[in-house]
């Protein structure tokens, strides 16, 4: 009898992780694999699954404008019941620290179904930061059954806390097998490529900027906007800025870097797209989680306007920078990384070797074959 697996995911980064673990539970005879996206992220995860061309089995199609955390895992919870009690999964697969996350290992706690949460044991202990993604993650791995730790620190983090050192799976990050999966299927006939490509300018130093955290709204924000204009004033210097869809961020950032001609300010893009981008750019300047795994698995430098980070490695590494969110400390560190070579950075990835998805399905296999 097959092992019923149901993999949920809901935004963009889950739905770019875990499709190397859904294609490999799919390719495997041992497991019936039902997929669910909730739609958190409405259509940047319907870009992610054209681009790798998956199917989902159910689409919750959750997203509202301008949803509240609360009325979000409200919807999240009640419909993630339904469909547990029509498909009565033998496991459920999380990934990280989304609502989406929490609200599949809840409602699957709550009918004892088993969880394995892929991401697991990343911390930065202060619930403020990322907010709400560091409770989310706790809490989801104080309930999940299997641990699939992409690092030796997070395996050290789950081991303090209490977590059994049986249910833990020291499995690497499933983004390097995303991006070894993803880079050949680049096309640079792509209409966004072409278009970014067509504006860009060869012999100047290109900086990749992102911006969506909302403990950043607000005054934080516009530090790293003063930033970016100060950044802008140097010499040889373009930066291509997907600017995300909340009000919160694209006001300030229109009002006051709209009119910067080697500024190129865009709606996000799509995976495809901005997997170019961070290829094509010289270092990167964000407050994402995810975009630091995947800039160390490219080789490039980043600069995270965030006091803290979940993601110690890439900093241990040396890829990653935590300059926060003040003025003056992000133009000094941009300076630095203008004056070094544009080469990539031939450093050590510590994310793994991009068979995560193959450790992860093993790690399964194995808690319901043994």
């Amino acid at each position: 009898m097959k092992i019923k697996v149901l993999i949920v995911f809901g935004t963009r980064p889950e739905a770019i992780k875990m499709v190397p673990v859904i294609k490999s539970f799919r390719a495997d005879d041992a497991f019936e694999t039902i997929v669910c996206n909730t739609a958190q992220h409405r259509e940047m995860t319907d870009q992610v699954l054209e681009f790798f061309s998956l199917k989902g089995d159910y689409d919750l199609d959750i997203m509202q404008k301008e949803q509240s955390l609360n009325g979000l895992m409200g919807r999240l919870i009640t419909k993630l019941d339904n469909v547990l009690e029509e498909v009565i999964p033998d496991i459920v697969l999380v990934h990280g620290d989304t609502s989406t996350c929490l609200a599949a290992t809840l409602a699957s706690f709550h009918k004892q179904i088993p969880v394995g949460h892929v991401e697991a044991g990343l911390r930065t202990y202060d619930f403020t930061q990322p907010f709400p993604e560091e409770m989310n993650r706790q809490v989801c791995d104080k309930l999940a059954t299997l641990h699939f730790a992409p690092t030796d620190n997070a395996v050290a983090a789950l081991l303090q806390e209490g977590v059994k050192s049986n249910s833990i799976f020291k499995t690497g990050n499933t983004i390097v097998d995303a991006v070894e999966l993803a880079l050949p299927m680049i096309k640079n006939n792509h209409p966004r490529i072409q278009q970014m490509d067509s504006w860009l300018n060869p012999s100047s130093r290109l900086i990749l900027v992102t911006g969506h955290r909302r403990e950043n709204f607000g005054k934080a924000l516009l530090e790293v906007i003063g930033a970016l204009k100060e950044i802008s004033e140097l010499d040889n210097v373009q930066l291509v800025y997907p600017v995300h869809l909340n009000p919160n961020v694209q006001d300030p950032v229109y009002d006051l870097l709209g009119n910067i001609y080697n500024l190129l300010l865009c709606d996000p893009l799509d995976y495809e797209s901005f997997l170019w981008l961070m290829k094509r750019c010289d270092f990167i300047i964000t407050d994402s989680g995810g975009i630091q795994e995947e800039a160390t698995v490219l080789g490039k430098n980043v600069l995270i306007t965030r006091n803290t980070t979940e993601r110690q490695e890439a900093v241990t590494a040396g890829f990653v920078k935590l300059v926060g969110t003040d003025k003056g400390k992000i133009v000094k560190e941009a300076i630095h990384l203008l004056q070094q070579s544009p080469q990539k950075q031939d450093k050590d990835n510590p994310y793994g070797s991009g068979d995560a998805a193959t450790q992860i399905l093993n790690a399964v296999k194995t808690h319901f074959i043994v």
